[in-house]
């Protein structure tokens, strides 16, 4: 008999689930109820349970709370979360924290009943036939000289784990989390074992087998945590389809996610713009080089990647230089590498549809690149065109063509945008702000700022600022 414990603050909730729900029907029985985490540990203390079905968001202590201190004092617990569909964010943390599955309130609504607990219950039952041996996580290792661990990439479906491929009676293994298994066997039955586990990458999406040494006298516990850091960061950029097994020692420096500078960052993105990496490789591979070498986390990654294309597409979208599509998502590096090379493939494609030589569309961009990154500077065509090595009247028909405008429109357009950035955005005078974009006469910018928009930057600013 499986035995449930239910955490919710609403009593009408936990009154609902404990007597609308099928239990018998699943071999399960609700011994008891917490209004809160608390109260929901110091049941657990009192009564065994096997099933704990909790809230995310409660008073006193939250369900996630609740969930990092039942997993560290009842290893072999197993949790499900309830909650409502903009609780995302939430769901994704209590997945990783090794939540077994969630319940959207939603479903209770439309009487899903005998769907969620069959769902739940075929979940523990796999569990439970494959968990046979787990040591406490305070336990130290003395005994096995080699940890693996299957790790999947591919964290939005459930894993099935080749669990079957072993079964030696002095094994152990576990779930790290959801998208990783661990195993652990004596020196000789290793062999076998890691044999075994390297067919298991062929059922598994996205798999990578860590064979991690110097595991000795460490507790289980700073193993696990380990690889969970480990695929957290190192791992996704270590990934690739064709190398799928990786030999790692702990004693290895530690080689996580730093805070990234702004510098660095600039420095990746003036490679983006002002280098020919899409026509090199050597300028290719520098560029590949700066992004792995800061080892942003995913979210950081997306975030450059992000400012990097709204930058492109903000310069070059309405020209014949092209738009580029952004990635939407990614589990590991490879896949960004790979929307980078379609990219590069994409530019060089627009490139090809000029009559003019990649050289000049170089140049063309590096100006517009140092326009649109020195804008207190009146910068002319005669000035860039000496700076780029071309004659004046060559390198105005050129921009022209690829950029639609003249010099001087690009010019104008490119520093009346950056204003309005300015005007929506800070409570600066109209004169710091012709400064700041190249004009030092006010009535001047003034006058081209409502050739160019109908408005006056007065009139723009009131006029935006009341739109919000």
């Amino acid at each position: 008999m499986i035995k449930v414990l239910i955490v919710d603050d609403d009593k009408l909730v936990r009154k609902g689930i404990s007597s609308a729900m099928p239990w018998d029907e699943f071999d399960m029985e609700v011994v008891g109820e917490a209004s809160n985490g608390l109260k929901a540990l110091d049941f657990l203390k009192t009564q065994p349970v096997d099933l704990m079905l909790t809230d995310l968001a409660m008073p006193v202590m939250s369900g996630i709370e609740l969930m990092r201190a039942a997993r560290q004092l009842y290893p072999e617990l197993h949790i499900v979360v309830l909650t409502l569909h903009q609780d995302f964010d939430y769901i994704q943390e209590a997945l990783r924290l090794g939540a077994i599955d969630y319940i959207a309130k939603v479903q209770l609504e439309k009487e899903q009943f005998e769907h969620v607990l069959q769902r739940i219950h075929t979940r523990i039952n796999g569990l439970t036939s494959t968990i046979r041996k787990m040591p406490s996580l305070d336990e130290i290792n003395v005994h096995y000289r080699n940890v693996y661990a299957l790790v999947s990439q591919d964290r939005k479906l459930e894993q099935k784990w080749p669990m079957e491929l072993t079964a030696h009676e002095d094994e152990i293994r576990w779930e790290v989390e959801r998208n990783s298994c661990m195993w652990a066997a004596p020196p000789s039955e290793e062999d076998q074992l890691f044999h075994q586990l390297k067919e298991g990458l062929h059922h598994v999406p996205q798999c990578t087998l860590l064979v991690l040494s110097d595991v000795q006298e460490r507790t289980w516990s700073q193993i696990q945590n380990w690889i969970r850091n480990y695929t957290e960061t190192t791992l996704f950029y270590a990934y690739n389809p064709n190398n799928q097994v990786i030999t790692i020692s702990m004693n290895e420096e530690d080689t996580f996610s730093k805070e990234p500078q702004d510098e660095d960052l600039d420095r990746i993105k003036q490679s983006w713009f002002q280098t020919p990496w899409t026509h090199h490789d050597s300028y290719y591979n520098q560029l590949i080089d700066q992004f792995i070498s800061l080892r942003l986390h995913k979210g950081q990654l997306m975030g450059l990647l992000y400012s990097i294309v709204m930058e492109w597409n903000h310069l070059f979208a309405q020209t014949t230089l092209g738009r580029i599509a952004m990635i939407h998502s990614f589990e590991s590096w490879y896949e960004v590498e790979e929307w980078i090379k379609q990219t590069a493939a994409s530019i060089r494609k627009a490139d090809e549809q000029t009559s003019y030589s990649q050289e000049i569309i170089d140049a063309v961009k590096k100006a517009v690149m140092i326009v649109q990154h020195d804008l207190e500077q009146a910068c002319t065509a005669s000035g860039l065109s000496q700076q780029l090595n071309i004659s004046r009247s060559y390198f105005s028909q050129c921009f022209k063509d690829l950029m639609g405008k003249t010099f001087n429109e690009y010019s104008r357009f490119i520093r009346v945008e950056k204003s309005k950035e300015y005007l929506l955005n800070t409570n600066n005078t109209i004169f710091w702000i012709a400064e700041r974009v190249g004009y030092t006469d006010e009535k001047y910018f003034s006058r081209i700022f409502r050739e160019l928009t109908g408005l006056l930057p007065s009139e723009y600013r009131q006029l935006g600022r009341g739109n919000k």
